[in-house]
């Protein structure tokens, strides 16, 4: 079964999932205004980096720019490298606590990702290292580019797709990582940057 929702209800207790997990949208929690704003000065502020994965013994470096950020220098390992916090910015900080009130969750980091055109993207994956609280919430908000997501479930191969638009807030929770897997397919037909936030806890 594949559900596409490319106009996705902002009703944001309403679960996309079918079963197996929480998946949240809770559309454009920021307006036009805020939402320039966090995108200019975050495209600007960040400390971008190629990701880097050790794959098969080689080292692969992404077109996707990345930067971690947390409460302190918390190390994060995926893809067999690993990354130490760097401290908030205050636009960071002010975004967090923004997304705490909105989804009454709470973070002590952040994973962003830069992808500078649609031709950037994710693979299928599911955050679930062991560094992560486990079913921890995750809240994902997305500046720029509207780009497609998607959820694929790992027995059945049922779908879910949604479009994530510019200033929206996704908040994947519950069993999720561990029965789905999520991308963000690449397209030819996007050619603005987008910028992703990916708030997290840190256990340990």
């Amino acid at each position: 079964m594949n559900l596409n929702l490319f106009e996705p209800s902002t009703n944001p207790t309403k679960n996309l999932l079918p079963k197996d997990g929480i998946v949240n949208y809770y559309g454009k929690i920021f307006n036009p205004k805020e939402a320039d704003f966090y995108y200019e000065v975050l495209l600007n502020t960040i400390e971008w980096k190629n990701d880097e994965a050790h794959i098969f013994g080689k080292k692969i470096i992404t077109k996707r720019k990345v930067a971690w950020y947390g409460d302190r220098e918390f190390e994060y390992t995926y893809s067999n490298a690993t990354k130490t916090a760097l401290p908030w910015t205050k636009e960071l900080l002010t975004l967090k606590e923004a997304i705490e009130k909105e989804t009454g969750e709470t973070f002590n980091s952040c994973l962003l990702n830069l992808y500078h055109t649609g031709e950037e993207g994710m693979a299928w994956h599911s955050d679930g290292e062991t560094d992560l609280k486990k079913d921890g919430a995750i809240g994902s908000v997305s500046f720029g580019a509207e780009r497609k997501f998607a959820f694929k479930h790992k027995e059945t191969a049922e779908k879910v797709e949604l479009v994530l638009e510019h200033g929206s807030l996704l908040v994947m929770a519950g069993k999720t990582q561990t029965h789905w897997l999520h991308r963000l397919p690449p397209t030819k037909m996007v050619k603005r940057p987008r910028v992703n936030l990916t708030f997290r806890t840190i256990v340990g």
